[in-house]
């Protein structure tokens, strides 16, 4: 990296921070109970009265950093399997392993399994993380040539799934208890309302790492862009990197998609946005795309608990309601 990009990777680098953070702090004090941000700040301090530092520390924080790191989550995968699958319209659902992890969610909500929890994870979200991991492995297992991974048959695999599980997803709802059903549906709309830090906790140690794979592959992303030919003959070992790209991508979606549920288009939306702004180069765009995706799921998810207070609407219809027409959007500049 040369001086002059190091300088404007810089630059970006504290422009999405500042961002990143100003829509984290406005979180806090803007909800159904305003909360001046004075306060926020005074409580955020080790002040503040009791009732306020709970909504703060306990209710809105925990939330906030949830939907950040969703939102960065899965607009990374959604960057890298774009790259992966050199298909502009891929998402971290492409793959089925989003079907998956609502699989696993909804039959320990609708059996109540007694399958304890492993850590901090709840039962519902040590199963979803099971489902999800599942389908990853099979998608694997049927997308793996002799050299390298297909992705061709990745995509052909990732879809039939990912349909597979969805007609799983039916025939569990048919079987289950009317007064499940709630809460069944609420969780396949995807949703950010988690109280204290423990499914945080739960997520963190699948995450980071993930993100930290597709972070240190930025390089070899933007040769892959190029053709696997062109990327091996400049020294890219195409087959290792299609494997841990597509296992630390889905190792990703699949730990936030547990706490989450299958919250839509973030991963879409933030990628092509930024190409947009910044470039194709990954070395900007996967940065760019955590923080972004962050930035548009706290402020999405905000605005749902406000809309209709003291109601809430799940932040994944909000999140597919603006992605839709995105997605036409883009369908039609594809067929030029």
């Amino acid at each position: 990296m040369g001086r002059t990009e190091r300088r404007k990777f810089l630059w970006l680098l504290f422009f999405y921070t500042v961002s990143w953070l100003a829509a984290a702090f406005a979180s806090l004090f803007w909800g159904a109970v305003d909360i001046p941000a004075g306060r926020v700040l005074a409580i955020l301090g080790g002040g503040g009265g009791a009732e306020d530092s709970y909504i703060v520390l306990h209710a809105r924080l925990p939330r906030v950093l949830m939907a950040l790191l969703t939102g960065g989550a899965l607009a990374v995968a959604g960057a890298v399997f774009q790259a992966l699958l050199k298909n502009p319209l891929a998402t971290p659902h492409t793959l089925g392993v989003s079907a998956g992890g609502s699989l696993g969610a909804i039959v320990a909500l609708s059996f109540s399994l007694p399958v304890p929890g492993i850590g901090p994870a709840t039962s519902v979200q040590f199963l979803a993380m099971a489902g999800a991991l599942v389908n990853m492995g099979i998608i694997y297992l049927l997308a793996r040539q002799s050299q390298h991974l297909s992705t061709f048959k990745l995509l052909l695999a990732g879809v039939t799934l990912g349909l597979i599980a969805s007609a799983f997803i039916m025939f569990v709802r048919y079987l289950s208890d009317p007064h499940k059903l709630v809460m069944v549906d609420r969780w396949l709309m995807g949703g950010l309302d988690v109280q204290g830090y423990r499914s945080l906790a739960a997520v963190l140690p699948f995450a980071v790492p993930a993100l930290a794979v597709l972070l240190s592959e930025a390089n070899a992303l933007n040769q892959l862009s190029f053709g696997d030919e062109l990327a091996a003959g400049r020294g890219v070992d195409v087959s290792l990197i299609q494997k841990e790209v597509f296992l630390a991508g889905s190792i990703l979606t699949a730990s936030v998609v547990s706490v989450a549920g299958p919250i839509g288009f973030v991963g879409l939306i933030v990628p092509h946005a930024l190409r947009m702004m910044v470039g194709p180069n990954h070395r900007y765009l996967l940065p760019g795309s955590f923080f972004g995706g962050g930035i548009l799921l706290v402020l999405a998810d905000s605005f749902a608990r406000t809309i209709f207070a003291p109601s809430e609407l799940p932040v994944g219809v909000l999140t597919a309601m603006m992605g839709g027409p995105f997605f036409l959007f883009l369908l039609t500049r594809r067929s030029d």
